[in-house]
């Protein structure tokens, strides 16, 4: 057992997820702490038997995963206030066999390095085309790197000394995080490992629009917060939205407008850009070609979730969360 780290696990109506998740973990670090969010299948219960410090979060106050990270995080520090590292995991992953081992040698021997992570990868990426392109999507390269996602172990008391999360980013809040922390100087680190293992649970087209919306929400509220010199966070991929989602249809409809002729030439542009990314990236033809597409077809839900950011700044509304599953 790893007795200098604790564990972090958020999730709501995983079921199972959580039980491969949970018992991954409990006994290899000092304390596992699961945070849950409202759930009506028996995962609190689960969670309790199977070991863990359940925290059920106040649902009468808005919902975010940064909160529910936060609330597990504070508990884990109270318990275990001696302990230098937190491994956050989110509660439809299951951590693979020597990751926590590494990870907490590697921080343990770089003291430099706040936060470490390795290869995230899909439960069942045959499944459908949605969860093959998450395992795609979580194929990052090792090396120094500029943020992390929501499996992650930190130094506690860095996370403590920064104020931890924002909890009111519905999307976007580990790179939000890790923004603040190289700004104190940390680096982050993706090691060459297999970290955990994903379930997406993506079968439909809609579920796959929705998380780009909530990408694109990710970047708006990134840009805003820190998209000045010489952060600019998220400010080229919002632009890259915004370009192809929004700038673009807007040409074709003023061509439809002009004469209908007029709209093929910036219509073209799309097929284009397909063929581009297919001939810029390695691997499978398949994969190149599931993965162009769907980078091209993803800037219009990118760029709704960008406008309803907007919205909600313009009208002073609070953020409801974006869920695709």
């Amino acid at each position: 057992m790893l007795a200098d780290v604790v564990g972090v696990v958020i999730g709501r109506n995983e079921g199972e997820r959580l039980r491969r998740c949970l018992e991954s973990m409990v006994s290899r670090v000092r304390l596992v702490v699961y945070v849950d969010s409202g759930s009506t299948d028996g995962s609190v219960e689960m969670a309790s038997a199977l070991g863990a410090t359940v925290v059920p979060l106040d649902m009468q106050q808005p919902f975010t995963a940064a909160r529910a990270r936060n609330a597990g995080f504070t508990e884990a520090v109270r318990t275990a206030p001696e302990c230098s590292f937190v491994q956050f995991v989110d509660g439809d992953c299951e951590v693979r066999a020597d990751w926590l081992e590494r990870a907490q040698a590697f921080l343990g021997t770089h003291p430099e390095v706040v936060a470490v992570c390795g290869r995230r990868r899909e439960r069942d990426p045959q499944r459908s085309a949605y969860n093959l392109l998450c395992d795609i999507e979580w194929a990052v390269p090792t090396g120094p790197a500029r943020s992390f996602g929501g499996d992650v172990m930190l130094r506690a008391k860095a996370l403590r000394e920064i104020g931890g999360y924002r909890n009111d980013l519905i999307a976007g809040e580990e790179p939000e995080l890790s923004v603040r922390l190289r700004a104190k100087g940390w680096g982050i680190v993706v090691l060459d490992a297999e970290m955990t293992l994903h379930d997406a649970a993506m079968t439909r087209f809609g579920q796959w629009w929705t998380r780009m919306v909530r990408s694109g929400y990710a970047f708006a509220e990134g840009a805003y917060l820190h998209g000045a010199a010489p952060e600019r966070h998220f400010v080229r991929e919002l632009r890259s939205a915004l370009a192809w989602g929004l700038i673009l249809p807007l040409l074709i409809l003023g061509g439809l407008v002009a004469g209908g002729l007029w709209a093929i030439v910036p219509a073209l542009l799309y097929p284009i850009q397909v063929l581009r990314l297919v001939f810029k990236n390695t691997g499978a033809l398949r994969q190149r070609v599931l993965r162009a597409s769907f980078l091209v077809i993803g800037k219009l839900p990118e760029t709704q979730g960008a406008l309803r950011f907007w919205k909600h700044k313009l009208l002073r509304r609070s953020s409801s969360l974006i869920e695709y599953k």
